[in-house]
């Protein structure tokens, strides 16, 4: 029989001995909040209406757990929690850094939005199918993705969103949206692929998943291995993700199908997470191989910025307007990713936060002018403004913000993206934002004056009053419209965090130390 080993084993050569700091824990609670609660909800699935009084509190919750660990990281700089204890890069990391805190923050708000809509623009039947599971699921993969250190794991939390996103996608089980589902899931599942591909390359190459970790190696294996063709994987992958010119296609054809609640959370973040993605592996881990392709990145950024809107512009369909202007708005973001300055890269953060409010916003406000007006035709519409002025205006608020006019959320950003543009010589991406800009307001103020400033329709019967239903969906677009009010009227504190982390992508030193406290980039 063998006896006890005598034989000390140092454990701290393999795991955290450290007790956890209660704060850190605010790293994983989110994603754990969000699967827990869509777990409750599907075993609630037939009581239909008490979906939504659990669901939406605790979206609550959810904002106040990303507002605080927005908090713990401007307090304390980029957290991280290994899983298992295991060091990493070994066990699997949570990484957050100003980018992930504010997008999560950002995304969650968004999300208590959408719960309180989804009151009202989803009946029984789109509840006893899981709207709520699938809001609490789509959630946790996009917050998951905003936070992993690890890009395995990204590409986990894009599936989980992914297989959420079809569920919402075809709920109602009606042609339209059957078919939309079909083009959304070939296109993603072929950017799922690429990511897929690209990820083991990258394993195969660096021995290693753990971002800060390949931040280290990147510069010991540059020259000597392919890494220009693992980043342009990655770039093609994320570019069909985010919806960027050439292969963009598949939005406009998808996102006017489902039910309005879904298409704004579509329209508000599923793109980002795409933009997201870019900036985290293009940026902060292969620096050379991104400033390589910026002029490819550029071009791309122009070409979907103005084609988006130009699509915008053709569109009878207000809901199919919308779903161009997304794209529009992929490019303007994919600018300060071509551009890679401080400056650059500040106003894409920017800008990918304020369209996840303001687009996510603009659907709502097309759902309810919809109910309000008679429907998503041009053609057909009419009167809004006089009959129903306070929808009226919170829809020109957003207009203005989504053109970049003062005073709101969207002037700064690219005004940010101009003057990083102009400094490097980029007249001409310059000018392509304000092209766009000028583009974007000719679309706008068409559908406004068409939608809501022009007369009703001879013979079309005045439309419902806001009864209580509507009012809900009405709060949830007010607060919507507040953030972007706000952040237009004082942009510093957003464009500090914004700047504050573009300054982390572009010097990941800290984030490398957060995982491993001994090391940092040369």
């Amino acid at each position: 029989m063998a006896g006890q080993s005598d034989t000390m084993v140092d454990l701290a050569a393999a795991y955290v001995l450290e007790p956890v700091a209660a704060a850190d824990w605010l790293v994983v609670a989110p994603v754990v909040w969000c699967i827990m609660t869509g777990a409750v909800l599907v075993t609630l699935r037939k009581r239909t209406a008490v979906q939504p009084l659990i669901a939406i509190p605790a979206l609550g919750v959810l904002v106040l757990m990303t507002l605080a660990l927005l908090w713990h990281v401007i307090a304390g700089g980029t957290v991280t929690m290994t899983m298992g204890r295991w060091l990493p890069p070994f066990g699997i990391s949570f990484t957050v850094d100003l980018m992930g805190a504010l997008f999560a923050a950002t995304a969650a708000i968004v999300a208590l939005a959408a719960g309180i809509y989804g009151r009202t623009d989803v009946d029984d039947s789109g509840r006893r199918y899981g709207f709520y599971p699938f809001l609490m699921l789509i959630m946790a993969g996009i917050l998951g993705a905003f936070m992993t250190g690890d890009v395995f794991n990204l590409y986990v939390w894009f599936e989980v969103l992914l297989i959420s996103s079809f569920g919402l996608l075809v709920l109602g089980s009606e042609r339209a949206q059957l078919d939309g589902g079909v083009k959304y899931a070939f296109l993603n599942l072929i950017a799922t692929t690429l990511f897929l591909v690209a990820t083991g390359y990258l394993y195969g190459l660096f021995g290693t998943l753990n971002m800060a970790d390949i931040a280290i190696k990147a510069a010991e294996l540059r020259g000597t291995a392919p890494l220009m063709t693992l980043v342009t994987l990655f770039l093609l992958a994320f570019a069909m993700k985010a919806a960027a010119f050439p292969v963009n296609f598949w939005l406009p054809a998808s996102y006017h199908t489902p039910r309005l609640v879904v298409s704004a959370l579509f329209a508000g973040l599923l793109t980002k997470v795409g933009v997201y993605a870019l900036l985290r592996i293009l940026v902060m881990l292969f620096p050379l191989e991104r400033e390589a392709l910026s002029l490819v990145i550029a071009i791309a950024a122009a070409l979907t910025m103005v084609l988006g809107v130009v699509g915008a512009l053709a569109q009878n369909d207000i809901r199919r307007a919308l779903g161009f202007l997304v794209i529009s708005g992929i490019g303007v973001m994919l600018a300060g990713l071509a551009l890679g300055s401080p400056a650059g890269l500040a106003g894409s953060i920017f800008y990918a936060a304020h369209s996840m409010v303001v687009m996510t916003a603009l659907y709502f406000a097309a759902g309810l002018g919809a109910r309000l007006g008679g429907g998503f035709e041009l053609t057909g519409a009419g009167g809004l403004s006089t009959r129903h002025g306070l929808i009226a205006a919170m829809t020109l608020v957003l207009f203005l913000s989504v053109a970049g006019l003062p005073p709101f959320s969207g002037l700064w950003p690219k005004v940010m993206l101009v003057k990083a543009s102009l400094d490097v010589g980029a007249w001409w991406l310059a000018g392509s934002i304000l092209v766009t800009g000028l583009l974007t307001t000719i679309c706008v103020g068409r559908i406004w004056v068409l939608a809501y400033w022009r007369p009703a329709p001879e013979g079309r019967e005045d439309t419902v009053p806001l009864n209580p239903p509507l009012i809900g969906a009405t709060v949830a677009l007010a607060g919507l419209v507040a953030v972007t009010v706000a952040a237009g009227l004082w942009p510093d504190p957003v464009m500090s965090l914004a700047q504050q982390a573009a300054r982390g992508l572009l010097d990941p030193s800290a984030y490398v130390q957060s995982v491993f406290p001994a090391e940092a980039p040369q």
